[in-house]
C-alpha cells in the first residue's frame, strides 16, 4: 500500500470569521490531497467542522441543554460537511467516506479489530476516509480531548508514516504568538522540553488548544510518526509539507 499520511483539519480552518463554513479553503485543502495521491501517497482526512456547520445552518429554537445541542448541531452539521467534500473529491474522481468514531472504539476489543478492518478496506480500494467524532453518541466521559487526540490515534491505528495537523497559526512558539519577540518552534525532539513556553488558550470554533497539539505531537513522536502542525490557511501548505519544506513545527523522536 501506498505510504499513508493522516491529514487533521481544525474548525478554525475550515471556518471563517462570522462562523461560516469556509468552502474556498476546504476546496484548497481537497485540491492539495488529490495532488499528493498523485504523487502515491495515502491520505486519511480527520476533519472537524461538524457543529461548526450545523450552526452556519440553522438556529435550534427549542434546545437548551448544551450536550443535546451539540449532539443536534453535529448531526446536521455532518451532513453538508459530507456533502462539501463529496463535491470536492469527485472533480477529481475520488470517492470519499464518512468514518465516525468514540474514544472506545480505540480501546481494543472487537470495536477497534472492526475499525481498523474498515479502515483497510477503505484505503485498499483507494477511498479517502474522512473521520470525525461520533458526537451524536459520545457523552463527555468518552469523548476524545479533541480532534487532535483522534487524528494521532488514528495515525497510529492504521500505521501512518506521518501525521499533519492544520490550525490557524504557522505552529508551535517560544511564546504567545500575538507577543513580537516570540518565535517560531521548527523542530520538538523527544529530550526538548517546551511545555512552559505552550499556550493553553483555545479557538473560538473547536475543543483543542495548543497545549492539547503539544501533547498529541509528542505522543504520536514517541510512537514513530514524526508530527507537524502547521497554519492551515497557508496557500499549498500540504503540498509543501510533502516536499520538505520547512515550515510549521514538527515533533520528532530524534
Amino acid at each position: 500500500m501506498a505510504r499513508k499520511i493522516v491529514i487533521k483539519v481544525g474548525s478554525n480552518v475550515l471556518t471563517k470569521a462570522d462562523g461560516q463554513i469556509d468552502t474556498e479553503v476546504m476546496a484548497q485543502i481537497v485540491d492539495q490531497i488529490a495532488a499528493i495521491k498523485r504523487q502515491g501517497f495515502t491520505v486519511i482526512l480527520v476533519s472537524s467542522g461538524a457543529v461548526a456547520s450545523g450552526k452556519s445552518i440553522y438556529k435550534l429554537q427549542n434546545v437548551d441543554d448544551l450536550t443535546t445541542q451539540r449532539q443536534v448541531y453535529s448531526a446536521i452539521g455532518q451532513v453538508k460537511l459530507m456533502s462539501i467534500y463529496n463535491q470536492l473529491f469527485s472533480k477529481y474522481d475520488i470517492i470519499c467516506a464518512q468514518v465516525l468514531a468514540t474514544k472506545e472504539d480505540f480501546m481494543g476489543g472487537e470495536q477497534y479489530k472492526n475499525m481498523k478492518n474498515c479502515f483497510n478496506g477503505l484505503l485498499i480500494d483507494n477511498i479517502i476516509p474522512i473521520v470525525n467524532e461520533n458526537d451524536v453518541v459520545s457523552l463527555d466521559e468518552l469523548m476524545f480531548t479533541d480532534n487532535d487526540e483522534l487524528a494521532g490515534l488514528t495515525a497510529y491505528l492504521i500505521s501512518a508514516e506521518r501525521l499533519i495537523i492544520l490550525s490557524n497559526i504557522e505552529g508551535m512558539y517560544d511564546g504567545h504568538p500575538d507577543d513580537e519577540g516570540s518565535k517560531l518552534i521548527s523542530i520538538i525532539r523527544m529530550k526538548d522540553n517546551h511545555e512552559d513556553k505552550i499556550q493553553s488558550s483555545k479557538s473560538s470554533a473547536g475543543r483543542g488548544g495548543m497545549a492539547s497539539k503539544y501533547n498529541i505531537g509528542r505522543k504520536t513522536a514517541l510512537k514513530g510518526i514524526p508530527t507537524t502542525i502547521a497554519n492551515g490557511k497557508r496557500a499549498n501548505v500540504i503540498s509543501d509539507l510533502i516536499s520538505g519544506a520547512a515550515i510549521g513545527t514538527t515533533f520528532t523522536i530524534d
